[in-house]
């Protein structure tokens, strides 16, 4: 494995890639509408829902965060970037990841933690995906910094994973159980196909003991993340560790990574007027983003619906945003599980 290479976004990510033009206003319609109705539909629908958003959200993620989709405790002087690549080294040392041991990245996105983890720790990553795009992207960036031997995939739904028993040393997990309509049985199809004493690492997205679900705010803001971030509803940490052990793991550790944090993992989605990159998440970024995806929409330059994506993006990074502030939600619920 060599490369360092790096692809920076630009104005193309903002412009659908996923989907034929034709088709995005179709897949915002009935992700919409998926979201319109009760979350036992949102449940049932899991996949849909996830894969519509992905396709819908992939460019946008990639132009705004970079390829690593997710958060991390971030020290004081410390970038966003050097962040999330301190926390997936994190990751790879507590599952005692080393040179040829065969895991899972459970839910793997385009591939940023796989590649920093398989840089970091030797390992041969299996990057799991229901996503056909989010894996021609992880691909493409892969071949870019020089991976294309010791990362691959598998196009499938982690609650029926096609690989036999017993056949990983080890699995992560880096906020994509959110996603799954049932923790338990995401976590059962984990332990099946880890070897006995293996370890599971990851972290979720879960609601606090500050949620007040009796609170039309704190409700509001819930359904915000879910719509601006496809989730079919939101756990508590607590059901994450009882679904762990309920599937057959011993939980070594489990707690809230944002109090180990000097700089609150929120604070990222307020952006930074002080480079471009943080730029595009402050608000006058995310309005500047909605008015050039409007107008590239206007003129046909970007397919019809694409505003409506930016749009919802938006609502779920201020949803995210609002509940983080109140302590009533964290993106770091952390947990390390060794299979039984």
């Amino acid at each position: 494995m060599t490369g360092s290479f790096v692809e920076k976004p630009g104005l193309r990510d903002l412009i659908q890639r996923s989907l034929p033009d034709h088709a995005v206003k179709t897949t915002v319609d009935g992700y919409e509408q998926l979201h319109a109705g009760a979350a036992e539909e949102r449940r049932a629908n899991y996949a849909s829902l996830a894969n519509a958003y992905y396709d819908l959200a992939t460019d946008f993620y990639e132009f705004a965060w970079g390829q690593s989709f997710h958060f991390a405790p971030r020290y004081r002087g410390e970038s966003l970037k050097a962040s999330l690549a301190r926390y997936e080294h994190y990751v790879a040392h507590a599952a005692g990841l080393q040179p040829d041991m065969k895991v899972l990245d459970v839910g793997c996105g385009v591939g940023g933690p796989m590649r920093s983890i398989a840089r970091f720790s030797g390992a041969r990553i299996v990057g799991l995906n229901n996503c056909a795009y989010q894996i021609e992207r992880a691909i493409h960036h892969n071949e870019r910094a020089g991976f294309s031997e010791g990362c691959s995939f598998i196009k499938a739904d982690f609650l029926d994973i096609p690989a036999p028993d017993k056949s990983f040393d080890a699995a992560y997990a880096i906020e994509s159980t959110c996603y799954a309509p049932d923790k338990l049985a995401v976590f059962r199809e984990v332990a099946r196909v880890l070897n006995d004493g293996s370890s599971f690492v990851g972290h979720d997205w879960c609601l606090t003991p500050r949620f007040d679900a009796s609170d039309p705010k704190y409700r509001d803001l819930k359904k915000d993340i879910e719509v601006g971030c496809g989730l079919p509803d939101i756990a508590y940490g607590t059901q994450v560790v009882e679904a762990l052990e309920q599937a057959g793991f011993e939980v070594i550790e489990a707690r809230d990574l944002a109090s180990d944090s000097e700089i609150p993992w929120w604070l990222s989605l307020k952006g930074d007027y002080r480079s471009m990159a943080g730029l595009k998440r402050t608000p006058i970024g995310q309005w500047g983003t909605n008015r050039l995806v409007a107008a590239l929409e206007l003129v046909g330059a970007a397919p019809k619906g694409a505003t409506a994506v930016s749009s919802f993006l938006s609502r779920g990074a201020n949803g995210l945003l609002g509940l983080g502030e109140i302590g009533a939600f964290t993106a770091l619920y952390f947990f390390r599980a060794r299979k039984r």
